[in-house]
């Protein structure tokens, strides 16, 4: 896990780098009036949906894994095999709409599906060995590493693969928070300098719709989350 945080980390700073000295090459010119602000809106709902898996994904392993003792095959692991990255991968590609040019995109699919197949292999691996038969079933349930099954999402209610407590929720707030933080003041600094305040006015309205939507399905699926525990017991 150190060394995965390690290689992400210089990453994210040679990246960084890279933006800071070209900002004119990768960051998105805003148009007004243009598709623009609908990439933005779905930019924002892509991170917030990946923050949702991300947090379901970790918080739902930590409280049913026993340590890695048991292997996790319910709530967002019975949608995919891999919900974590599903959520990083959300994220990223969200932040990639709001902020950068279009062929940015490519790239960070090209660079995510290098780094993180690697990953999910040497994964797959360890998981073979620890739960040689329970895993081999699994696989055949859960054929999908990281692309949910259309049937899945339509069969069942969201609640009973995007399982959420706000317990789990507090412990990753401030990661939530700091990136839409820091992703809403490039773009809307980057929005205003283009297009003026009225503009961004306009698309800040959409933005918080889907900030509210957003809000309002944590506490649906965290009081359904709570419900369906208590009829368990």
């Amino acid at each position: 896990m150190k060394k995965r945080l390690k290689i992400n980390g210089l990453v994210m700073f040679l990246a960084t780098l890279l933006l800071a000295a070209f900002p004119a090459v990768f960051l998105r010119k805003d148009i007004a009036g243009s598709s623009d602000s609908i990439a933005e809106i779905f930019g924002i709902a892509l991170i917030l949906l990946g923050q949702l898996i991300r947090v379901s994904a970790r918080g739902y392993k930590s409280e049913y894994s026993q340590n890695g003792n048991v292997l996790i095959k319910g709530g967002p692991y019975s949608l995919v095999r891999n919900p974590m990255y599903l959520g990083i991968f959300l994220i990223g590609l969200g932040v990639v709409l709001m902020l950068f040019q279009w062929w940015v995109v490519v790239i960070f699919i090209v660079f995510f599906v290098i780094r993180y197949l690697l990953l999910i292999y040497q994964e797959e691996r360890k998981l073979k060995i620890l739960f040689p038969v329970d895993y081999a079933a699994y696989c055949q349930d859960v054929p999908h590493r990281m692309r949910p099954s259309i049937n899945a999402l339509l069969e069942r209610d969201i609640f009973e693969y995007i399982p959420i407590k706000l317990k789990w929720l507090k412990k990753e707030i401030g990661s939530i928070v700091a990136v839409l933080f820091l992703v809403l003041l490039l773009e809307s600094w980057e929005d205003i300098k283009q297009s003026g305040i009225g503009e961004y006015l306009k698309e800040l309205i959409g933005i918080s719709v889907v900030i509210s939507l957003f809000i309002c399905l944590v506490g649906y699926l965290n009081r359904r989350t709570l419900n369906q525990n208590g009829a368990d017991k």
